[in-house]
């Protein structure tokens, strides 16, 4: 466990519950749970178990930790629009790990810098992807690790999740950062979780009362609430 100031490192706290992350990340619980629990599947020779793509913690429930998002975050980016089997990209995954030698590669500046190309070539070489759809692969990655933002010694220390459907158009006004707030969403420089926001607003008080006490602008207010009730994908 990382050591943080002399205290265990909040990023390394497990703090989410897999039924948690998907109102933060846009992914269904179905789909975070198999990535972090494996799964099993039919084969013709009976049933086999695939592996975990996300190590945890070994606790009941599974508990996510800071940089558990962050990497479910990147593995998004794989799956998202390339239907790979799962076994590849546990290999290509595999590899990356093998080549930094250090807990957590998705996570780090380092895979932003050196490590992408390395996984899209085992990841090409795995699936036979032409090239357009490793440049497909490369975009959609680099667009997800945009939006981490690394430490001083290059480990992600905060979110800025896709809180709109359409990647390309999403600003960066909330942010996942676990020293604030437990680790719940907020309002981007402030210590404001949009589910406070949200609550206060389900129990009558209006964007202009919320904009008042908390000094912020309306459409950051409305958007916090849009966020807050926005759907998995």
């Amino acid at each position: 466990m990382i050591e943080f100031y002399g205290k265990t490192d909040p990023r390394d706290i497990p703090a989410y519950t897999i039924k948690d992350a998907p109102k933060y990340l846009r992914i269904p619980s179905e789909t975070i749970n198999s990535w972090v629990k494996g799964r099993n599947y039919p084969t013709a020779n009976g049933v086999n178990f695939f592996k975990p793509l996300i190590l945890t913690r070994e606790l009941k429930p599974t508990l996510l930790s800071f940089t558990n998002l962050v990497e479910i975050h990147v593995v998004r980016a794989i799956r998202k629009d390339h239907k790979i089997q799962l076994d590849k990209v546990r290999k290509a995954l595999d590899y990356i790990y093998e080549q930094f030698q250090v807990p957590h590669p998705l996570a780090r500046e380092e895979f932003r810098t050196d490590g992408v190309d390395l996984f899209i070539e085992k990841y090409g070489f795995l699936i036979n992807a032409s090239k357009p759809g490793q440049t497909d692969l490369k975009d959609a990655l680099n667009t997800h690790l945009e939006r981490i933002e690394p430490d001083p010694t290059g480990l992600a220390i905060k979110l800025y999740p896709f809180t709109r459907s359409h990647e390309g158009d999403n600003p960066r006004i909330f942010v996942i950062d676990p020293r604030i707030a437990f680790g719940h969403l907020v309002i981007a420089d402030t210590r404001i979780a949009i589910s406070v926001l949200a609550e206060r607003h389900h129990r009558g008080d209006s964007i202009d009362d919320l904009a008042d006490d908390y000094e912020c602008d309306h459409s950051i207010i409305e958007e916090a609430i849009r966020c807050e009730y926005l759907p998995t994908a």
